[in-house]
């Protein structure tokens, strides 16, 4: 089970008065080669950037491997448990996609991620299901320049 649903709930006038507002900041979580090379194989993806150290080294910019975009961006799951609240009554919570995703900086094989996640909408759409966007932005450890950028939406439904 997620630790997000171990939380104390919230009402949900409590979460919609947290819009516009920082929620919180994730505990960082280390992108090291070995996590590249299994989503890697997940994904089918095995270009010599993500899995090859030695060549990635010699014959790119960044001096060793990358995580692939979607590694990245498949994190904000943990981190979002880490930190979004949970409303009283919830019996769900589904992604609804993206509004926006901009891949800005590489994360170097070794490098710690974690998200910084501000509410920027609650709308109840139905009376039993609320549309958030998230802005979400991630960090890599000791850069200026994030990983990415998001909108993030979500549906939460309610009994």
């Amino acid at each position: 089970m997620n630790e997000v649903w171990k939380k104390p709930p919230i009402s949900l006038d409590a979460y919609q008065a947290m819009v516009g507002k920082e929620i919180g900041v994730s505990s960082w979580h280390l992108v090291d080669q070995p996590r590249i090379d299994t989503y890697a194989d997940v994904i089918e993806d095995h270009q010599f950037i993500h899995v090859d150290p030695e060549r990635a080294k010699n014959e790119t910019a960044f001096g060793t491997t990358i995580a692939h975009g979607f590694l990245t961006m498949s994190l904000l799951s943990i981190m979002s448990y880490q930190v979004m609240p949970v409303i009283a009554g919830t019996t769900m919570g589904v992604n609804y996609g993206f509004d926006k995703l901009r891949f800005i900086s590489p994360v170097r094989s070794g490098k710690r991620v974690r998200g910084r996640f501000v509410l920027a909408e609650a709308k109840l759409r139905k009376p039993n299901e609320l549309q958030s966007r998230t802005n979400v932005t991630v960090e890599i450890e000791g850069e200026d320049k994030p990983a990415l950028v998001a909108d993030w939406l979500g549906l939460i439904y309610f009994a």
